[in-house]
């Protein structure tokens, strides 16, 4: 028999829902969810007749809230078992998957403090070495992620949107994101408070795995718009422009130091 979602839960936070479910999900979980934004099924006994106290009992109550709220839909009949399959309905929910998964990522790396600040830090050092592999290891503690259906620029903006989120625990950090500078908009601009030094980040996603390509254009948008004028306009002693190209989890970075009072390096 095949089950509908009522609306009972139609005015609940779904979104937060989805996060508390994957920040409590184990390892057996998290390889559902990754199935699931992949866009495969999975098969969940679903109870229809939930109360707000049942929430807290175990993610199998979770799999049913989010049936019902819409957030997951049935692609089949019901088993003989009582198993129902169940896929994410469409694109755009998809991603609000992904885009929950990533706030889920930056509250747990943001509690790792050390590590944190030696990958921003890089960033201020010109450690190029550590930024890229900083990024990679952070890109491996993600759930993850397949895009091959996804745009190309919602792929960057879920690359843009990691970093931002570490950025976001700087404190004594002055953060634009897609801010107008030059001639166009770069990705990121960050300055320190004490005006000392900053940095510019263009990002790209690498078609085909093409890092090295990918980051060629990224560092050559970067001089080509003039994107360090704001920092310098500021007075900015030391800045730098980072071309960085991603394909899954995988990441590729290059650097130019653009002295102050010079939009070319």
């Amino acid at each position: 028999m095949s089950q509908k979602p009522k609306n009972y839960w139609v005015n609940t936070s779904g979104n937060e829902i989805i996060r508390q479910f994957i920040g409590r999900a184990g390892a057996g979980t998290r390889r559902e969810i990754e199935q699931l934004i992949d866009g495969g099924s999975i098969k969940k006994v679903i109870r229809q007749e939930l109360t707000y106290r049942d929430l807290d009992a175990g993610s199998d109550h979770l799999w049913s809230l989010l049936f019902m709220t819409g957030y997951l839909t049935q692609c089949g009949e019901e088993e003989e078992d009582g198993l129902t399959p169940l896929v994410i309905p469409n694109r755009e929910i998809r991603w609000i998957y992904v885009e929950q998964v990533r706030r889920w990522f930056q509250e747990e790396t943001a509690r790792d403090t050390k590590t944190l600040e030696r990958f921003c830090g890089a960033f201020l050092k010109n450690d190029v070495t550590e930024i890229e592999t900083g990024f990679q290891r952070y890109l491996r503690k993600m759930i993850s992620i397949r895009d091959t259906n996804v745009r190309k620029d919602r792929k960057e903006h879920f690359y843009h949107g990691i970093l931002l989120g570490l950025f976001a625990n700087m404190d004594n950090w002055v953060i634009w994101s897609n801010a107008e500078s030059g001639e166009g908009y770069c990705d990121i601009r960050v300055e320190t408070q004490d005006g000392e030094t900053g940095f510019v980040i263009e990002l790209k996603y690498a078609e085909n795995a093409a890092l090295e390509e990918a980051c060629g254009r990224a560092l050559r948008q970067i001089r080509d718009r003039n994107d360090v004028e704001a920092l310098m306009d500021d007075g900015v002693k030391t800045i730098y422009g980072y071309g960085i190209a991603c394909y899954k989890k995988r990441c590729k970075v290059v650097s130019s130091v653009f002295p102050s009072g010079s939009a070319t390096s």
